[in-house]
């Protein structure tokens, strides 16, 4: 006897969309990509920019190389193979997010543009904005908060971003930012600028 599959529906059809999160939440999300050497501001920018977008009533969330890496991907290293899948991961989860109708942040060096494109193809062009932390190699050097361009130059780090391997500059981000000449209210007050009017449903 034949079974029959009738009851059977396709779980899509039932699943609430994109438009639907974005509706109970009041806002249209998208995913900031931040990219610069380390030390640039990334993060730092990152923060301020939640919470500015917080207190104007819209939901975000951070990615950065400290929730990512000590989670999901924790079992990565730093060879080039596993660099490129980190990324991959991290846009995959971003686009979660996003198909959420969360506004998503994410912080990482992520050094050159095929890197970038292909984040940029997992969450949908239309959806990334690319933000380029251009803070000058010297000045990230003179800040070095964790000590790291000191390990690197003194070859303790392999493969190191702006030292031993190379940081190729966006071609065309949405907005650079250089946290040496810009302070962070200033350089928040530009992200607001050209942000706010993508988030905030009419």
């Amino acid at each position: 006897m034949k079974e029959t599959t009738n009851h059977i529906y396709p779980i899509f059809d039932k699943m609430l969309g994109r438009a639907d999160k974005e509706q109970l939440l009041g806002q249209h999300s998208v995913m900031i990509w931040f990219t610069g050497l380390s030390g640039s501001g990334k993060s730092t920018i990152a923060i301020a920019l939640e919470r500015e977008l917080q207190k104007r009533g819209l939901l975000c969330r951070i990615l950065d190389g400290d929730n990512i890496r000590s989670g999901i991907n924790n079992n990565l290293g730093f060879s080039a193979e596993d660099r490129v899948e980190n990324i991959r991961r991290i846009a995959e989860v971003g686009k979660l997010f996003v198909d959420t109708g969360i506004i998503t942040i994410a912080a990482f060096i992520s050094p050159n543009n095929e890197i970038r494109e292909m984040a940029a193809d997992i969450i949908g062009k239309e959806d990334f904005v690319e933000i380029y932390v251009s803070t000058p190699l010297e000045e990230c050097e003179k800040r070095d908060v964790k000590g790291l361009y000191a390990k690197a130059r003194r070859g303790e780090i392999k493969n190191f971003t702006g030292i031993s391997a190379p940081f190729e500059a966006p071609a065309h981000p949405a907005l650079s930012l250089d946290t040496s000449r810009l302070s962070l209210e200033e350089s928040v007050n530009r992200l607001l600028e050209l942000i706010l009017p993508r988030v905030k449903k009419e």
